[in-house]
């Protein structure tokens, strides 16, 4: 049932209110084509606005089922217009960008039918008006009758109780105009036909009631209707319906497909900002994965190195710099120079930032929890202080000695000045050795070197010699193995200092065979001291023939295969000129056979007495004072004729009358001038003394970069609930370099990230803009979706759709061209520099970087979509 009863519409214009309507009393049947009739201005659309709820009464009630109006929200009106009441206007107001079959089936897009179902019944509906065969027609194509059948076709496709005509024929031709009329009498036959005219013939022929209205009034109604004699109306009550989003993007897309060079300029604006910024998270990403490429592969050489003991040297550091910056501080006033006193800041900070490690305690850890450890390492490698010394195994009588290398003894430097500008091993330290313990890990040892010739070590007394990826040794290598003499050096260094020009020296080859035939001998640190008949062990390093004597018997080592460095591999640097490696096995040795030696088992039987003097050890309390017992102990010590001497000078004192005491103090200068200045653990160090349970250095490969963290993560377990001076320290010297410059490289690229999005916010202004311009261009169909029962909602939906399209296209925009883009760059940059993928954009950042986009344009385009939601669908129908 539609009753209007009493209604009134009242118009504000400036300071005049202006009557539409002035009490409306109307009731309509089920189905009847009711004409209404009048002239110009006197409400009769004002009238079928308010009947199809695209206008509001001031008062009075419209009567819908039954049910007032009056609290009808927003979405009830829009659930009335969409489900209850198809609109034809005089003026078709089809969708242009729009086909005929889209134009028909939009109104049930709102009402969530199935798309399938929505087709079929869009097509019906067209063939029902005799345009079956013009589906994919847009309306700029057909006549004005065409049209019109159009909007019938689609105001009828939603099944709706009431039809709405709007001057229907006022466009069209007499013949048309009688077509139409027939398809609305047909229709009224099931369904009611409401038809605003001015053409009073029409209306008598067709109409099967007509109402005429003057002023806003009802002055005549050729068949009220009366409720009593005639049966009541009632319409099914539908349910509420939105605009999928989907239907949304469907009517944007295809508006933007009709303006495709002004979209297109619109997402490549919006694209500039997202380029830029790919670009350089491309050129971050590049450089960060080259240098965790670079950290990855310098893993080989700098595994994470834990010594016994530690140096906190960032902790240094830092006490410096806050030292400097207190004593900049610091002003000197006129006339003076005030000091800078650092010394006792530098002082604090090494004894602070140096500590002792346990790592006997540590390995047993580590051992017992290898399974675990396993998974994130490739191997674990213990070292010792022991030293090596090798010499050239030949028939010549010359002593050449091989380790510790001796090319800078023969060129006459210092290795104590050289320390300072010696490269660093990879085990720390100055490295001008060229013998090296190889990795005890088979796995290890593989991914680092592959054999070329021979065999790998399986014995203590085994080694192979190391070439770098190139197969080639140099000539360094050749000095310090004896091959080359080194007595030529020196002559080159005099010749080098005098300006002397150096004729390049002719390039040595070296077979295989050549180099398999090499041996060598080991002298252990305890090989050099020989007890004399005093029971005084004396140091005979500096006795050529004492050694050579001691190499006749000594261990003798063979060269048992050549291997070189893989390809990419990142071994000890010791491969990258060449040199000898050698097996854990003999560092076992050579620390068994040291404990096991006369000179060390002496030693450790008397910890209070130099055995290498024969003096006691300095006491703890230096001034304690020296008994009789001491001296006598320090006579037998001497040569016979010295005992003599002595223990003569005793006697006589003592025939003298002379106390203990002043025979000490006789004495006492003496023997203080005699003390030694070594220690028990100074002298067992010198012996080359080590246990197998507690290396100098721990070494831990990690397998790849991740396990890394995941090694310092065991470490920090390790560290958990031990006390501060019981913690594992260390210094993972790569990760302190990378770290800084990866930070470097992160502050430039946020700097330069926000500079560039600048133009982003550029872009999202000028996107809101143009979104603007859209609504301006689109206000006409904003009135046709309103028209069939698009709410508010669902039109911020089309223009969100609308940026959210732009958003999407700008964002794939962005990252195609700077994919383009990359591929010269890092082209031009591998040519110059080598560096492969310089430019390299993560496909999560471009992701992030699409998402992005879409979300700052539909942020842009929020202020137009909802100005374009508040825009009154009567006024939006009347735009042209």
């Amino acid at each position: 049932m539609l009753k209007l009863s009493n209604i009134k519409k009242e118009y504000i214009t400036g300071d005049t209110k202006v009557h539409a309507l002035r009490g409306v009393n109307i009731e309509f049947r089920e189905n009847e084509l009711v004409s209404i009739l009048g002239q110009s201005g006197c409400g009769k659309t004002t009238l079928l606005n308010i009947i199809g709820g695209l206008d509001q009464y001031t008062s009075g009630d419209l009567i819908i089922n039954g049910k007032s109006t009056k609290e009808f929200k927003d979405s009830d009106w829009d659930t009335y217009r969409n489900q209850s009441i198809g609109f034809v206007f005089q003026s078709y107001n089809l969708i242009s960008h729009q086909t005929v079959l889209a134009n028909v089936e939009l109104a049930m897009t709102l009402s969530g039918v199935s798309k399938q179902e929505r087709r079929q019944r869009a097509i019906d509906a067209l063939e029902k008006v005799g345009l079956g065969d013009q589906l994919n027609k847009r309306p700029n194509q057909m006549s004005g009758g065409q049209m019109q059948r159009v909007a019938i076709a689609r105001a009828l496709v939603n099944n709706p109780d009431i039809i709405l005509a709007d001057e229907p024929t006022g466009a069209l031709d007499t013949k048309t105009s009688i077509q139409i009329m027939n398809i609305l009498k047909e229709i009224s036959k099931e369904r009611l036909v409401i038809m605003v005219t001015h053409n009073p013939s029409l209306a008598e022929e067709y109409s099967t009631r007509i109402i005429k209205l003057l002023d806003g009034e009802v002055i005549d109604d050729s068949k009220p209707y009366d409720r009593n004699a005639e049966a009541v109306v009632n319409y099914e009550n539908k349910k509420k319906r939105s605009m999928s989003f989907t239907t949304a993007l469907s009517l944007s897309l295809n508006n933007l497909m009709t303006k495709k060079g002004r979209t297109f300029l619109t997402a490549f604006a919006g694209s500039i900002g997202i380029i830029g910024i790919a670009l350089i998270l491309s050129l971050s990403n590049g450089v960060q994965n080259y240098i965790d490429s670079v950290e990855e592969e310098t893993l080989g050489n700098y595994p994470l190195q834990i010594e016994r003991e530690s140096a906190d040297l960032t902790g240094f550091m830092t006490n410096m710099m806050e030292s400097q910056t207190k004593q900049n501080e610091a002003e000197s006033g006129d006339n003076e120079i005030i000091s800078n006193n650092m010394m006792s800041s530098m002082i604090s900070s090494m004894a602070a930032g140096t500590t002792t490690n346990d790592l006997k305690d540590f390995k047993e850890y580590l051992e017992n929890n290898s399974d675990t450890l396993s998974q994130y390492t490739s191997g674990i490698e213990y070292q010792y202080k022991t030293q090596l010394n090798l010499y050239k195994a030949d028939d010549s009588e010359d002593l050449v000695q091989v380790n510790p290398s001796q090319v800078m003894d023969s060129m006459g430097v210092s290795m104590g000045n050289m320390a300072e500008i010696a490269p660093m091993s990879p085990m720390g330290g100055t490295n001008y050795d060229i013998w090296s313990q190889l990795p005890a890990e088979k796995n290890l040892l593989d991914t680092q070197y592959e054999l070329v010739d021979g065999r790998f070590p399986e014995s203590h007394d085994e080694v192979v010699i190391i070439t770098d990826g190139n197969g080639t040794i140099s000539d360094y290598a050749l000095y310090a193995l004896g091959l080359l003499d080194q007595s030529e050096l020196k002559d080159m260094l005099k010749s080098a200092m005098n300006g002397e020009e150096l004729e390049a020296k002719e390039i040595m080859k070296y077979s295989y065979d050549d180099l398999m035939k090499l041996k060598f001998k080991l002298l252990l640190n305890t090989d050099y001291y020989e007890k004399d008949k005093n029971g005084i062990w004396k140091d005979m390093s500096d006795d050529e023939d004492y050694i050579l004597n001691k190499l006749q018997d000594a261990l003798e080592i063979k060269v048992v295969g050549i291997i070189r460095q893989k390809s990419g591999s990142s071994s000890s640097s010791v491969a990258a000129y060449g040199g000898v490696g050698y097996s854990t096995d003999l560092t076992k040795y050579a620390v068994e056979t040291i404990q096991e030696s006369e000179i060390v088992k002496e030693q450790m039987a008397d910890p209070n007495k130099d055995i290498l003097t024969g003096i006691a050890f300095e006491s703890e309390n230096k001034d304690e004072d020296m008994t009789m017992e001491d001296l006598q102990a320090y006579i037998a010590t001497r040569p016979e004729v010295e005992q003599q001497q002595m223990q003569g000078a005793i006697q006589q004192m003592k025939a003298q009358g002379a106390t203990d005491e002043m025979v000490l103090d006789q004495f006492k200068d003496y023997l203080k001038a005699l003390k030694t200045d070594a220690t028990y653990e100074g002298n067992l160090e010198l012996f080359g003394v080590a246990d197998i349970d507690e290396p100098s250095t721990i070494l831990i490969y990690p397998s790849d970069f991740e396990a890394k963290e995941k090694i310092a993560d065991f470490i920090d377990e390790y560290n958990s609930g031990r006390d501060e001076n019981e913690v594992l320290r260390y210094t993972d010297f790569v990760a302190l370099m990378m770290s800084s410059v990866t930070t470097i490289i992160n502050a430039i690229t946020y700097i330069l990230i926000g500079f560039v999005a600048i133009s982003l916010v550029v872009s999202c202004i000028m996107i809101g803009i143009i979104t603007y311009i859209s609504v301006l261009e689109r206000t006409k169909e904003i009135g046709i979706l309103r028209a069939i029962g698009a709410s508010k909602k669902d039109i911020s939906r089309v223009f969100n759709a609308e940026t959210f399209i732009i958003g999407l296209c700008a964002g794939l925009l962005g990252i195609g061209v700077t994919t383009l883009i990359n591929i010269p760059v890092n082209s031009i940059v591998f040519n110059a520099f080598g560096i492969e993928n310089i430019a390299s954009l993560p496909i999560n950042a471009s992701i992030i970087l699409v998402v992005i986009s879409m979300v700052l344009t539909v942020i842009s385009g929020l202020i137009p979509s909802k100005m374009a939601a508040k825009k009154d669908p009567v006024e939006a129908l009347r735009t042209e």
